[in-house]
C-alpha cells in the first residue's frame, strides 16, 4: 500500500495526493498513510472523524463530497477543515453560513470516455454552472480555489484526464476574466489497477495529465491535487473465500456453478454489471485441468450472481469445502459490505504488515 502511494506521489511529483478514505476506511491503512505525509479526501462526519483519530491534521482533509448536511459543513468546520467541494448554489450558501471563510472548489462535470464504473451524471455541474458559482463564492465571503473533477472510478483510457481538463480550462479562464482568479485543479481519482486487465502504470498516468496541462494551461499550470483511493490500496488486500457448493444445471451443461460464501452484498458490490473482474486463485493442490465456471454468492437473491458473462475457469478438481483467494480486493470490499444481508456477518479485515497481524475487526 505505502509503495503504490509512494509510487503516485513521485510519478506526479508537486501534486498534492489526497487518498480517498471511503476505498477503504481501516484505522490501520489509515495511520500508515498518516506517518507517510499523506492528505485525506473525506466524504462524511465519520470519515473526518477516522482520520482526525489516526493522527491526521484537520487542515490535511478535503470535504470532498459535494452531497452534505449543513450540521455536517458546521461539524467538519469546527473539526478544523477548510477546504470543500460544491456543485450548487444551496450547498455553496450552507458553506457560507457554516464554515465562513473556506476554501473551496466547484465539481464539474465533464464528457469524458466511460470508466469501469462510470459516474453518470450524478454529480457536477456545467461550466456555464460552474463559472457563476464560483463568482457567487466570492461574493459570499468563501474563497474560490479552483475546480475539481472526476473521470470515473478504474478510468483505464488516459485521455479522459486531457478531456477534463481542457473543459476545467475553460472555467479558469472564465472566472478570471470575471475578477476571480483560480489556482487549484482538482483532477480527482481514477486511477487504476490492474484486475484481469492491465492498467496503465503511476508515471503513464502523470505523463498523460503533465501532457494535458502543457496542452490547455500553456501559462503557469495550476496546484495539481489527486485523489486516488482504488490505485493505493486495491492490491494490498485479498479476500479467502471457501467454496460452499459446486453444481451443475443439467449434465449437458458445460458450465459449473460455483458458490462462494461471499456475494455482492458481503464485499463484492463492484462486481455489479461485472464492472470489476477479479483474479481468482485456488488454495492447496488441484489439478492442471481446469473449465468453464460461473461464480456465485450465497444469499437467497438472484441478482447474487457474479460472473455470470465474463469468463472464467476454475480447476475440475475443485470442491466445497476448499478455499480461494480474490486477489486486488483491498479497495471498495469492506467498505461496501452490507450489515448483515441474509444473516451473513459484514466482512472481517485482517491487517498484516511485515508478515505479521497488526489488527483484526
Amino acid at each position: 500500500m505505502l509503495e503504490r502511494y509512494r509510487s503516485l506521489a513521485t510519478a506526479f511529483g508537486d501534486a498534492r495526493v489526497q487518498y480517498a478514505v471511503k476505498a477503504n476506511p481501516e484505522p490501520a491503512v489509515l495511520r500508515a498513510l498518516t506517518a507517510a505525509g499523506a492528505g485525506f479526501d473525506v466524504a462524511s462526519p465519520a470519515e473526518i472523524d477516522a482520520c482526525l483519530a489516526a493522527g491526521a491534521r484537520p487542515e490535511s482533509l478535503s470535504y470532498g463530497n459535494t452531497i452534505k448536511k449543513p450540521a455536517a459543513i458546521a461539524m467538519a468546520h469546527a473539526a478544523g477543515v477548510r477546504e470543500y467541494a460544491f456543485e450548487a448554489e444551496g450547498d455553496l450558501e450552507n458553506l457560507a453560513r457554516h464554515a465562513p471563510g473556506a476554501r473551496v472548489s466547484v465539481r464539474l462535470l465533464v464528457d469524458a470516455p466511460a470508466s469501469v464504473t462510470p459516474f453518470g451524471r450524478k454529480f457536477g455541474c456545467a461550466a456555464d454552472e460552474a463559472i457563476a458559482l464560483v463568482v457567487r463564492a466570492a461574493e459570499l465571503g468563501l474563497d474560490p480555489a479552483g475546480v475539481s473533477f472526476h473521470v470515473g472510478s478504474q478510468q483505464l483510457d488516459t485521455r479522459a484526464w486531457d478531456v477534463a481538463t481542457g473543459a476545467a480550462a475553460t472555467v479558469f479562464r472564465a472566472a478570471a476574466e470575471r475578477g476571480v482568479p483560480l489556482r487549484t485543479l482538482n483532477v480527482g481519482g481514477g486511477f487504476g489497477v490492474s484486475y484481469t486487465r492491465q492498467a496503465p502504470s503511476p508515471a503513464g498516468y502523470a505523463d498523460a495529465l503533465r501532457g494535458a496541462l502543457r496542452r490547455h494551461f500553456p501559462g503557469a499550470p495550476p496546484e495539481l491535487v489527486l485523489e486516488p483511493g482504488r490505485a493505493i490500496v486495491a492490491e494490498a488486500g485479498l479476500i479467502r473465500t471457501e467454496v460452499v457448493l459446486v453444481s451443475r444445471k443439467s449434465a449437458a451443461d458445460p458450465h459449473r456453478w460455483v458458490f462462494l460464501d461471499i456475494g455482492r452484498y458481503n464485499g463484492l458490490a463492484e462486481t455489479e454489471n461485472e464492472a470489476i473482474a477479479y483474479r481468482f486463485e485456488p488454495v492447496g493442490e488441484h489439478t492442471a485441468e481446469d473449465g468453464p465456471v460461473i461464480i456465485a454468492g450465497p444469499t437467497c437473491d438472484g441478482d447474487d450472481v457474479l460472473y455470470q458473462q465474463t469468463p472464467y475457469r476454475l480447476p475440475l478438481s475443485l470442491r466445497a469445502g476448499e478455499r480461494l483467494d480474490i486477489l486486488a480486493t483491498g479497495a471498495y470490499t469492506a467498505s461496501y459490505s452490507s450489515v448483515a444481508f441474509n444473516g451473513i456477518e459484514p466482512l472481517r479485515t485482517y491487517c498484516v504488515s511485515g508478515g505479521r497481524l497488526i489488527s483484526a475487526e
